[in-house]
């Protein structure tokens, strides 16, 4: 798309944004401190309906103007909307856990069926293929990243960041391979629509994102592993290093926890990002962290994928195993002290 639709989309954003604060703030729809909070003052959450909007919008007028496959993208906005609609009545009605599972499972399979994904992950055998395993593990895949972006949606900026991070990446890497299609576009308008809630959300926070915002961009950036892995350079293996912060974090934290006999589908604040936020007393000093190991550490891993793809499986370990040994020693999963 154009820089001056790029623009359009950001103040979109960021306008959108501002009313939902607004308007949170009219309800007092806040934030409260809690067991599993970081910040210490309440503050208005639901801001990512504004980058949620946005993205529909954008997409809407990309399809008048791109090729984007049609079944595709009806399955992703069909999925992604129904995602964002659950986010939306937790954040004012605090949903059952066991509901918002059962839709996040219902959107995995509208994406996977509406959209006509193709079998494409490769280490599978034969057999794997024929009895739809795959589509089973691509289906948890997308829950675990649903809601392990929410887990790490935990103190200003970061999950915005992240966000930011992986698309620009991505970007990036489809440029280098020549490979600026519709999804390329598709990416641009999420970036967009994330940057101008970042406005908001960059510490210190004026508005949090809620799950609206934050299982929103957990999912769709994992619809976008799908979508491209199929029909682009970029495969599965590359969108799993460049998410592998927020993997990495909340896999290790779940793990111990489960091991340590913790009631692991409580609130808490154990997260590796969550332990080092306290330790440094600041908010801004692990969100720009997160940067830099996306931008240094994780995207030239990420890049090989691309190049040298039937080692993608041990750029992955490579790129990954020095950030579980972190999160091991910072003590993920451990304490909320």
């Amino acid at each position: 798309m154009s820089n001056w639709w790029i623009l359009l989309l950001f103040l979109c954003s960021f306008l959108l944004t501002g009313l939902c604060r607004l308007y949170a703030l009219r309800i007092q729809m806040l934030d409260i401190p809690n067991a599993r909070s970081s910040h210490t003052i309440p503050t208005p959450r639901g801001g990512g309906v504004g980058l949620v909007l946005t993205f529909l919008f954008g997409t809407i007028l990309l399809i008048r103007y791109s090729p984007l496959p049609l079944t595709a993208t009806m399955g992703t906005l069909t999925a992604c909307s129904l995602v964002a609609i659950v986010g939306f009545l937790d954040d004012h009605y605090h949903l059952s856990a066991i509901l918002r599972l059962s839709v996040h499972t219902i959107a995995s399979a509208l994406l996977l069926f509406i959209a006509d994904i193709p079998l494409i992950i490769p280490w599978l055998p034969v057999d794997f293929y024929l009895l739809g395993l795959s589509y089973l593990i691509l289906g948890i895949s997308l829950v675990w990243l649903l809601n392990l972006y929410n887990f790490m949606d935990g103190i200003d900026g970061l999950a915005s960041i992240e966000a930011l991070s992986v698309i620009g990446a991505a970007l990036i890497i489809l440029k280098l391979n020549n490979d600026l299609g519709a999804y390329a576009a598709w990416l641009e308008i999420l970036g967009a629509a994330v940057a101008g809630f970042l406005f908001w959300n960059w510490p210190p926070a004026k508005i949090f994102m809620g799950d609206a915002g934050s299982g929103f961009l957990g999912f769709v950036l994992g619809c976008f592993a799908i979508l491209t892995s199929g029909t682009t350079g970029i495969n599965i293996w590359t969108w799993v290093i460049l998410l592998a912060v927020f993997i990495v974090d909340s896999t290790v934290t779940l793990l111990r926890r489960i091991i340590r006999g913790d009631h692991f589908w409580m609130a808490h604040r154990s997260h590796a990002y969550q332990i080092l936020a306290r330790r440094y007393n600041s908010h801004i000093k692990i969100t720009v962290g997160v940067l830099l190991i996306n931008s240094v550490w994780l995207f030239p891993w990420a890049y090989l994928t691309t190049h040298y793809p039937s080692n993608s499986f041990f750029f992955v370990l490579a790129a990954t195993i020095p950030l579980i040994i972190l999160a091991i020693r910072v003590g993920a999963g451990t304490t909320n002290d």
